[in-house]
């Protein structure tokens, strides 16, 4: 299955763009998908931040399945003042 996904902010920089499509087995779950593009995008690979997903512009869970056309939005937590 191939699904669209959007990187905000810092992961839009270290990935080098800010949306991408990526192939994924059929039954990948949205962490499956982050795995996949940490192996992918080196600049990635350190990011251990806690990260809001969301598919379709619906909020969900790391364990989320995902389907052929989603779009998957990876959103680093925000910092303000």
């Amino acid at each position: 299955m191939r699904v669209r996904v959007k990187l905000f902010a810092m992961l839009r920089e270290r990935a080098g763009a800010g949306d991408v499509f990526q192939e994924l087995p059929e039954g990948s779950t949205v962490k499956d998908l982050w795995d996949q593009l940490r192996r992918d995008h080196a600049g990635l690979s350190g990011v251990e931040l806690k990260l809001l997903y969301a598919v379709n512009s619906e909020y969900v869970a790391p364990d989320h399945r995902l389907a052929d056309g989603d779009e998957v939005a990876f959103i680093p937590p925000v910092s303000g003042g």
